[in-house]
């Protein structure tokens, strides 16, 4: 889409020569599929008719044959820039069994996902570029606030947390990410052109794989424990201020990995910060709908939505306060570095 509008702004890997009237649609078409064909080669043949689908639907001639090979060498440098990128590795977290380290946690007792945090970045130039200074110490009144607000709050048969804290801590869990229904309704109700769009998707989608990338990398850093794990062994954490219950259990299922820092604010944060450098502003309406909650939450700006991130999280039982805040400022980061590098108007 850069390429064809005359690169107005920078490419990110390459803006291919285009002379002439080009078919946009042609030109997405192309780089989509060829990109979604390199990741998922066991879907190729649904892919490729749908592919056929698309271009049949465009007039045969010279802008077709330039879309095409337009598209063709876009998806060419991205898929050569992300050869041997470290994508579906070997990896796995670490099992601990002192105090503070990370183990399985119930139900699943699932071990997964800890190839992200040494997948090579699109943006940043190092995973752990963004470094904490880590999760509190375990017998400091910082550790105990955050582990007996969760304790209380995120329960399975918590008094106290309310129908929309229950609520909001599910739609933030619902694997199928409201965010992508967002960002299609921004495009729709901000009346953004097929460029316009793109760029927002490039900038978010972007900032959004680097955050998680760098909380993943944050998490295999230091290992933490979970809440649940923290909370039915709290007997060894060496903090007069916490109590054990062997029995707790948090409202939402406990995703495979550690604690420290939380890939969701991380991800949400960056999404967040870049739609309102996107937009420069932050009080745009949206909102969204979760079939895990069947519910749909409405936000007033992008900053309401991090804010309520963070706090779903503990509502859910699975995060301390201390890891969604700087899960969040992770993905802030991402997103400043970003836009200072990347994206940037040419003129």
């Amino acid at each position: 889409m850069n390429a064809i509008a005359g690169t107005p702004y920078q490419p990110y890997l390459t803006a291919p020569a285009v002379k002439g009237n080009t078919s946009t649609d042609a030109a997405v078409a192309t780089a989509a599929f060829r990109v979604l064909n390199e990741l998922f080669p066991a879907q190729q043949a649904r892919l490729k008719t749908q592919y056929d689908e698309s271009l049949a639907e465009i007039p045969d001639g010279p802008a077709k044959r330039r879309g095409i090979t337009v598209g063709d060498q876009a998806a060419s440098a991205m898929i050569a820039a992300r050869k041997n990128d470290g994508a579906f590795g070997s990896q796995t977290w670490p099992v601990g069994t002192q105090p503070g380290q990370w183990r399985p946690t119930p139900p699943t007792m699932a071990n997964d996902g800890a190839w992200v945090g040494y997948l090579k970045p699109f943006l940043i130039p190092s995973a752990s570029m963004f470094r904490t200074s880590g999760p509190p110490a375990l017998t400091s009144s910082q550790y105990a606030r955050d582990f007996n607000e969760v304790k209380t709050i995120g329960s399975v048969t918590s008094t106290v947390r309310t129908v929309d804290q229950t609520q909001a801590a599910i739609w933030w869990h619902d694997r199928h990410l409201a965010e992508w229904e967002i960002k299609r309704q921004l495009a729709t109700t901000q009346r953004l052109n097929a460029l316009q769009t793109s760029r927002m998707f490039a900038m978010v989608d972007l900032a959004e794989a680097d955050a998680t990338i760098a909380c993943y990398n944050e998490k295999a850093a230091w290992t933490f424990w979970r809440p649940v794990t923290a909370i039915q062994l709290a007997d060894t954490d060496g903090n007069p201020e916490t109590v054990a219950d062997p029995t707790w259990m948090p409202l939402l299922v406990t995703p495979p990995h550690p604690d420290f820092t939380s890939g969701h604010t991380c991800f949400t944060a960056a999404s967040m910060s870049a739609l309102r450098n996107f937009f420069g502003r932050d009080d745009i309406p949206f909102s969204g709908y979760s079939a895990d909650s069947g519910t749909t939450r409405h936000f007033s700006s992008f900053s309401q939505a991090v804010d309520e991130v963070i706090n779903a999280r503990i509502w859910g039982g699975i995060h301390t306060r201390t890891a969604d805040i700087q899960g969040a400022k992770i993905g802030r980061q991402v997103t400043d570095y970003m836009v200072t590098r990347y994206f940037k108007p040419k003129r």
